[in-house]
């Protein structure tokens, strides 16, 4: 029945290409920002994925976590039980190491880590967001380290008036936020206030704990115009999240009840930041314009074994030059960033300089626009402990891209970029630990960098969005775990790996009343030669923990005029467990499946809504090694709520 269903969802939603994409071009234009130039998504040099506010209110997603991995073709994956700072793939990057080749901003804020966690998507309340985008393959040269497999920005909202709304679900699920906003000639001023919890969805371990989770987001934004040429913006966010991770469970454990403990303790993880934000821009003249941007975060991460206090601070000054046929930004940024604990100060500081130009050259063609930019960056480290010798380096690294759209018709265009991106290892793979446990240089890393080339086309018509991207991507000095050497793993490079795949995503209206979409990616994840620490060699094997195949659907029927119906079926497919460098273990990661429902109806100034989520219970997990399998979104569960704007 499950096979069925599922089956003629899909099936329905292939049929309907042939009643679509019949007439002129109707579809709203999409804009981007990620390069720093306001475009139109059809005329980029590079690959992206847009989300809007719409999409986002019509999935009945509840966080950005739900959403991302319901309605994109990242591969988010709960970490070990936790959605705050989950696991992260794109492009074959695998869920392991991802989230470090991925750069995710929050309004031009960086939120990748100097050591190996991921990003605190949690802070991030779903309702305050305005617009998503993903780069893939491109976005190096303005965000620099990290960006390895692409970028993502998110964009929050300048709220005017006040939003109110609220949700319940099944495992004591709550959801509740309040935004309001003014709009004055002078200033616009906005605030949020977001609070989502569960109360676990794994049984009690032998202590007596859940695998419970809260967050606490409050956040406001000030923006002053003394003058039309003339803003400043300030903006703060606090955010108190409590985490209690599950532990293993074995294949039989697994298959006998997923939501046990295994006779295995949960552990419990504090997470807290505080964050601001101050700024200005100014237009020197109509066509010149000069930003400076200064962030600052203080975060503490807090086990019963170990506390580290993060101390981030970072700089953004650009100076950007517009005419009809010449976009051109230079620009300079710094990231400084500090891990304290009891025993050491360690340090990854970022500089960099980056200038990023677009060129439409009317006199050869109207329809031509030519992209180019580089980046030079340096990386220091510092270690500096309460006792003992003080360690310090660095590495120089570069980053550029060169592009080009045209437009073949008003509804038809094809792009093509080659980029050169990087990412230098971040603390915990940069320093060891030497036979006698003392901090010493990690002699067996060294920064990765890769070489991607995409090759795309966009098709856009009243009752299409069509896009379809190939890439290749080689890349030398992967950084990755090699599990082959040492109790736990050391930190090294694959020799020789590449990317390679097709992206697909259609937007499209079949009536009045049905639309839907599909996102589709194919990658192959290669291990052209590796020679481990052991002294065996790895050829021609699959990356762990990267998925070939990523499918998400979405139909959305509007069956009544104030009330629609949303259904979402995401699917990913099987892998390789984290560990598994040599394709050779009997067991598997296996694929992931959710279907998800949402109800939506309107009247006047209210929403009401209910959401379902893996309605055929499928039972989904993250596997590292044999017999250690973390259970992931594998129940049902449901949420009924209602949204007021005043």
């Amino acid at each position: 029945m499950k096979k069925t269903t599922i089956a003629g969802l899909v099936g329905l939603l292939f049929s309907s290409f042939a009643h679509a994409g019949v007439t002129e071009l109707l579809t709203d234009d999409v804009i981007v920002k990620a390069n720093r130039f306001e475009r139109k998504d059809t005329e980029t040099t590079y690959a992206s994925e847009i989300h809007s506010s719409e999409h986002i209110a019509a999935s009945g997603a509840a966080t950005l976590y739900d959403y991302l991995a319901q309605q994109t073709t990242l591969n988010i994956s709960s970490s070990f039980g936790s959605k705050a700072t989950p696991s992260i793939n794109l492009r074959g990057f695998g869920n392991e190491n991802g989230s470090q080749n991925i750069v995710i901003t929050v309004d031009g804020r960086r939120l990748n880590n100097i050591d190996g966690a991921a990003q605190l998507l949690s802070a991030i309340p779903l309702s305050n967001i305005e617009r998503i985008e993903i780069i893939k393959g491109s976005g190096s040269v303005i965000y620099g380290d990290g960006a390895t497999s692409g970028a993502v920005q998110i964009y929050t909202k300048s709220k005017t008036g006040v939003t109110i709304g609220t949700s319940l679900g099944n495992y004591g699920q709550q959801n509740h936020y309040l935004n309001a906003g003014i709009s004055e000639k002078y200033f616009d001023l906005s605030a949020n206030v977001a609070h989502d919890s569960h109360d676990g969805f794994s049984k009690k371990d032998p202590s007596g704990h859940k695998d419970k989770f809260s967050s606490d987001t409050q956040n406001i934004n000030l923006k002053i115009k003394p003058v039309d040429n003339l803003y400043f913006f300030v903006a703060g966010t606090s955010s108190r999240n409590d985490i209690r991770y599950i532990n293993y469970l074995s294949k039989s454990e697994f298959k006998d009840d997923p939501r046990q403990s295994g006779g295995r303790d949960y552990l419990q993880q504090n997470l807290d930041t505080d964050q601001w934000t101050l700024g200005a821009a100014y237009d020197i003249t109509n066509k010149l314009k000069l930003s400076i941007t200064h962030f600052n975060e203080d975060k503490k991460s807090a086990f019963p074994f170990y506390v580290a206090d993060y101390d981030y601070r970072s700089n953004d000054i650009a100076l950007s030059y517009n005419i009809e046929t010449l976009s051109a930004i230079i620009g300079y940024q710094d990231f400084n960033g500090d891990r304290n604990t009891d025993f050491n100060t360690t340090t990854k500081d970022n500089r960099a300089v980056f200038i990023n130009a677009e060129y439409r050259p009317n006199w050869l063609s109207e329809a031509l626009t030519l992209s180019a930019g580089a980046r030079k960056e340096k990386v220091r480290y510092r270690y500096a402990p309460t006792a003992g010798s003080k360690l310090s380096d660095s590495e120089n690294l570069h980053a550029w891209d060169i592009g080009a759209n045209y437009r073949i018709n008003p509804q038809t265009s094809v792009f093509t970029n080659y980029n050169r991106s990087f990412q230098a290892p971040d603390i915990d793979r940069f320093f060891g630990f030497d036979e006698f446990y003392n901090t010493v240089f990690n002699g067996f890393i060294s920064p990765a960098k890769a070489n991607t080339i995409n090759l795309g086309l966009n098709h856009a018509t009243a009752d299409h969005r069509f896009k379809a991207t190939l890439f290749h991507v080689r890349l030398n000095d992967e950084i990755y775990l090699d599990p082959s050497f040492g109790f736990f793993g050391t930190n090294s490079n694959l020799d020789r790996t590449r990317k390679y795949g097709l992206e697909l995503q259609d937007h499209f209206k079949v009536t009045d009343q049905l639309s839907g979409s599909i996102l589709y990616s194919y990658t192959r994840a290669v291990i052209d030669k590796e020679n481990t620490l052991s002294g065996s060699t790895i050829r021609n094997k699959d990356l762990p923990g990267a998925p070939k195949h990523t499918l998400v659907a979405n139909l959305n029927y509007q069956f009544l005029e104030r009330a629609n119906l949303n259904i979402n079926h995401t699917w990913r497919s099987k892998t390789y467990v984290f560990n598994d460098f040599d394709n050779s273990l009997a067991q598997k990661q296996g694929h992931y499946e959710s279907t998800n429902l949402a109800l939506n109806y309107q009247h006047k100034n209210l929403n009401f809504f209910a959401s379902v989520s893996n309605l055929f219970e499928h039972e989904n997990y993250m596997q590292t090694s044999v017999d250690a399998l973390y259970p992931i979104d594998f129940v049902r569960t449901w949420r009924v709520g209602m949204r007021a704007d005043f």
